[in-house]
């Protein structure tokens, strides 16, 4: 089973809506590296080769809405 807590669910959406590792670490009040790590270990579970892949693979999986 997947797991994603509400953090990776608003790094998901802000990916979905265009916004790169240092504005969405700004948003949320987390470091660069940690937003880095994060999305590195949400493409690794949801087995995505990269953040197109992954914003794919999380609308497949329910976790975005679809476009």
């Amino acid at each position: 089973m997947i797991q994603v807590d509400e953090t990776d669910l608003t790094i998901l959406n802000l990916l979905y809506g265009g916004f790169d590792d240092a504005s969405i670490a700004r948003r949320l009040g987390l470091g660069h590296r940690t937003v880095q790590r994060r999305v590195q270990r949400l493409m690794d579970s949801l087995e995505a080769k990269g953040r197109v892949a992954l914003g794919a693979r999380a609308q497949e999986l329910g976790l975005l809405p679809p476009p």
